[in-house]
């Protein structure tokens, strides 16, 4: 069939018809000594699947598959058969080569298949790409790709990259993080607001305005040198509309459209929670699994094993190339959910002790606990995700509201134990991702007025709670941004001092303002104490119902134990050590972390209205 339906479907004007024989082989080269030997090659070209493709060297394909675009043909190979490291794929007419591509299969690294993911011992930091530093203004704007860089334009690129990050690396690890997450740097070539990456179109290649894929690579490198890790954002759910294969699709069903949709286009309703509903009524479930987050992104079908053999390929392509130390999902409940445990198992399959985290955007323990392995609410819906990991959006949007609220009953610090009371729902709560703001929410520091009170108890309670701390870019500093009135463009701001024009550099703590270093000091101390202390990656807890607006919480386990009391009041409060005698028992004294001070645990602790205490038991 021709692919005349994606131009009625997309509104393209003419698709890309490949105007070579051989355009693209993909993945471009593999790795010898995989578990799983199986290699699936796409193999693109003008009218290609009328020629006959050969190998070299003896080698056998074990399948080929022909679909309705003849510019595309996929090639099945067993890697444990082929002996040679290199060898030729040629595109055949008759007797006459038409084209030929040199395949390489390469050493994997030592150790490969055991490399070290992020875990409950890693603070993990959330960076925009395009708004943290500009360390090349020469690839600003690229003459392949759309848009060019803007900086007056909120929406627009500004010019932040690869090598900005490698920079301040120095910055980032002396705060304490020891994960970094950037959002998808992946080709976006839409021809606006391209600078969030989430409408990817070329899924094996860095966009040139942030570098290459060797600098992605060193980047992983550099991070790994100071026993850091890079934390990939993948995208199963959504392509960009300029991606080179949704503008020449290999099959019709390669995406989800609708045909009394606008041009293929129906949006979703975004009510994953029909995924386990089981009530839920077929459309509802087609409209949220199958609708378009917009109509740049058109909804990509798991369902289609060579669709899910592209991702997983693909995934596990850059694990190996970019040596990299875990992924962060987006929109996980969007995916079809089999196909999405499938992809999720081929790749810990293959990488034991590889993390994935999903973004699971729901508000119940209930519903997101479903979504990570072994859970026992999946498993009463009949399903095991596979996914390792998942975000806490409980406690995320109960956390503002724990301090905001006047005390009651049911209001106030009760939320944040509330949220805490659910825990017995997930089945690894320690991989669990913590946080109080990202890239898609409102900054913290704006819904409380840049009140460092505010900021100082938030990152003590998600570095001193079970899971994986997340933190997002210039939180540190006290950056703000308003989601309402700016739009996303505002909680995305510059990072002060990432380009040589900026007035003021807070990278360098010399230069950093007042109000900025209080803000920093503060991230910075309390995130290196924790990066030691197994006590608060692995420990157990033991809550206390708050009183008088003051939650109180252990982290403990056989060798040590960790006092945490959160006052959300204005005034002093004084707690009487006697509530906590069965946590206390064997400890006389303590030191707190943030201030040093020393505690007689025989007396009362009185803590200052709105702040924390993290107190070290002695014996």
């Amino acid at each position: 069939m021709k692919t005349i339906y994606v131009a009625l479907a997309l509104s393209i004007a003419s698709a890309a018809f490949s105007q070579k024989i051989l355009e693209r082989v993909e993945p471009a080269f593999w790795w010898k000594g995989m578990k799983n030997p199986e290699l699936q090659l796409l193999v693109y070209g003008k009218d290609i699947a009328n020629q006959e493709i050969t190998l070299s060297d003896g080698i056998q394909i074990r399948d080929i598959r022909k679909v309705e675009n003849p510019n595309y043909v996929f090639i099945t190979l067993n890697t444990d058969e082929i002996k040679t490291s290199k060898f030729s794929v040629t595109i055949k007419k008759g007797k006459k080569n038409l084209a030929s591509y040199i395949y390489e299969l390469k050493q994997r690294e030592p150790n490969s298949a055991n490399r070290e993911s992020f875990t409950s011992k890693d603070v993990m930091y959330l960076i925009m790409p395009d708004r943290f530093a500009n360390g090349d203004v020469k690839n600003d704007s690229t003459p392949e790709l759309t848009e060019k860089a803007d900086r007056t334009l909120p929406n627009g690129r500004h010019g932040g990259d690869l090598k900005g990050i490698i920079n301040n690396l120095d910055y980032i690890q002396n705060l304490g993080a020891t994960a970094v997450w950037l959002t998808p740097v992946n080709e976006d070539n839409e021809k606006v607001y391209s600078y969030h990456g989430y409408a990817q179109t070329d899924l094996y290649k860095i966009d040139a305005r942030y570098g290459t894929n060797d600098e992605y690579r060193t980047l992983s490198r550099e991070l790994n040198k100071r026993n850091m890790k890079l934390v990939m954002d993948y995208v199963t759910n959504h392509w960009g509309v300029s991606h080179w294969m949704i503008k020449d699709l290999p099959t019709k069903d390669w995406i989800h459209w609708f045909k009394d949709g606008e041009n293929g286009f129906k949006r979703s309703n975004y009510k994953t929670t029909t995924q386990f509903d089981t009530n839920a009524s077929e459309i509802d479930k087609k409209y949220a699994l199958d609708g378009w987050f917009d109509k740049t992104m058109p909804d990509i079908n798991q369902k289609n094993s060579l669709v899910l053999k592209y991702l997983t390929q693909n995934a596990i392509w850059w694990i190996e190339y970019a040596e990299l130390g875990g992924f962060r999902v987006d929109t996980y409940p969007y995916n079809d959910k089999e196909a999405m445990a499938k992809w999720a198992k081929a790749i810990t399959d293959e990488y034991p002790k590889f993390n994935i985290v999903g973004e699971t955007w729901l508000y119940t323990a209930g519903q997101i606990s479903a979504w990570q392995k072994n859970s026992k609410t999946g498993e009463a819906a009949g399903y095991n995700s596979n996914l390792p990991s998942v975000m806490d959006f409980m406690l995320f949007a109960d956390m503002p509201k724990a301090l905001k609220e006047k005390e009651s009953w049911n209001t106030g610090m009760i939320k944040l134990y509330d949220s805490f009371t659910s825990d017995f729902l997930y089945p690894d709560i320690n991989n669990l991702l913590v946080f109080f703001e990202n890239h898609d929410t409102e900054r913290w520091n704006e819904i409380f007025n840049s009140d460092p009170k505010a900021y100082k108890i938030a990152l003590t309670l998600i570095s001193t709670v079970r899971g994986i701390p997340q933190i997002y870019y210039g939180s540190e500093i006290g950056m703000r941004g308003d989601k309402n009135k700016g739009g996303d463009a505002d909680i995305r701001r510059d990072f002060p001092g990432g380009w040589k024009s900026d007035q003021q550099n807070a990278f360098n703590l010399s230069t950093q303002k007042t109000e900025q270093k209080e803000f920093f000091q503060f991230t910075q101390k309390l995130l290196n104490w924790r990066k030691g202390k197994e006590v608060i990656h692995t420990g157990k807890t033991k809550n206390y119902v708050p009183q008088d607006g003051v939650f109180t919480y252990f982290r403990y386990n056989e060798k040590e134990s960790v006092m945490i009391a959160i006052n959300n009041n204005e005034e002093n409060q004084t707690l009487d050590v006697k509530r906590f005698e069965e946590s206390l028992q064997g400890f006389s004294k303590g030191k707190e972390v943030i201030s040093e001070k020393k505690w007689n645990l025989k007396d009362n602790i009185t803590i200052p209205g709105k702040s924390s205490l993290i107190i070290e038991l002695e014996k």
